[in-house]
């Protein structure tokens, strides 16, 4: 059996697949060569770069099982290609803590000015430094503030728990309202559990002091002019999980007016190509895509989803 792991795999999940006998690919094919190149293999695992549409699904039959290394799959027709025989898996987990984590670490830079001041001070911080000091005096703390998170799956728990142990207030929006219990352990074996209800978008966002998204790709932003104008003024806002959840060029003018404080971006609408006017503002900070590109996050995701294809292949 032949994979092809067009998006890279990490070389535990590689070598776990090949002592259960696959032979693994990892050579990246372009996307427009991907129709002829599958032909010679059995399955194809992607992460968020590669594309398996309904007409690369049609154009090769042997394809057998579609594997996505991380949560989302919406670069996969995924009813599609199950609706052909084809098994599609994912590893919906593993990247939660890493994604997690990034949104606070650009949370953190944009209460204390880290974007902007790591953008300054390697040019004017040897003859500027105390004006710059006095420019980035009035950070303030997230301790005692409520982040909303909307999209409240995987990612946003890992998120209202990082949140919790802050001593932040958490709000929480998803499309199928619950009722849950999210979980702090501590060393010594002890832990406490912290319920938390979904409200409103309203609720939300007129609620929050700063905000994290972790919703799919969605066909309209789900925070534009109308949504921020509803925000308090000074808010923060982070985005690591899909581009177009946000509408750019209103947040821009947010952004400009002091409605919205700072952003944290990971994810961007025009995707390789983020808009020049995002790249250079000095209220936004920027990752290119990187939520789940922690070592352990990858080992995580490579193992599972190894598993899932072992399993898969050796029913």
């Amino acid at each position: 059996m032949k994979i092809l792991a067009n998006d890279g795999i990490d070389p535990i999940g590689k070598e776990l697949l090949e002592k259960a006998g696959f032979q693994v690919d990892t050579e990246t094919i372009p996307q427009d060569q991907l129709a002829e190149a599958l032909k010679n293999y059995d399955a194809i695992t992607v992460r968020s770069a590669t594309k398996v549409r309904k007409e690369l699904i049609d154009a090769v039959p042997n394809i057998k099982l579609i594997g996505r290394g991380g949560v989302g799959m919406d670069n996969i027709d995924v009813e599609y290609a199950r609706s052909q025989g084809v098994a599609v898996v994912n590893t919906p987990a593993a990247s939660s803590l890493s994604v997690a984590e990034l949104v606070f670490s650009h949370l953190f830079s944009g209460i204390r000015f880290l974007q902007d001041a790591n953008r300054k001070m390697p040019v004017d911080g040897a003859t500027q430094f105390n004006n710059l000091k006095k420019a980035y005096a009035k950070g303030t703390e997230l301790s005692g503030k409520t982040i909303g998170i909307i999209g409240f799956g995987r990612i946003g728990r890992a998120t209202a728990k990082v949140a919790l142990g802050l001593g932040m207030n958490v709000l929480a929006y998803d499309l199928y309202p619950s009722e849950s219990e999210i979980t702090l352990a501590f060393q010594g074996g002890k832990s406490v559990s912290i319920p938390i209800k979904t409200v409103s978008l309203d609720e939300v966002i007129a609620g929050s002091d700063f905000f994290s998204l972790h919703t799919p790709f969605a066909d309209k932003p789900i925070l534009g002019a109308e949504e921020f104008a509803k925000m308090k003024n000074g808010v923060g806002i982070v985005n690591c999980s899909r581009g177009g959840t946000i509408d750019e060029p209103a947040l821009i003018e947010a952004l400009n007016s002091g409605k919205v404080a700072f952003a944290g971006l990971d994810v961007f609408n025009n995707e390789p190509t983020p808009l020049a006017e995002i790249l250079t503002h000095p209220k936004i900070s920027l990752t290119p895509h990187i939520g789940a590109s922690t070592n352990e996050a990858q080992e995580r995701i490579g193992t599972e989803l190894a598993t899932l294809i072992i399993e898969h292949f050796k029913k």
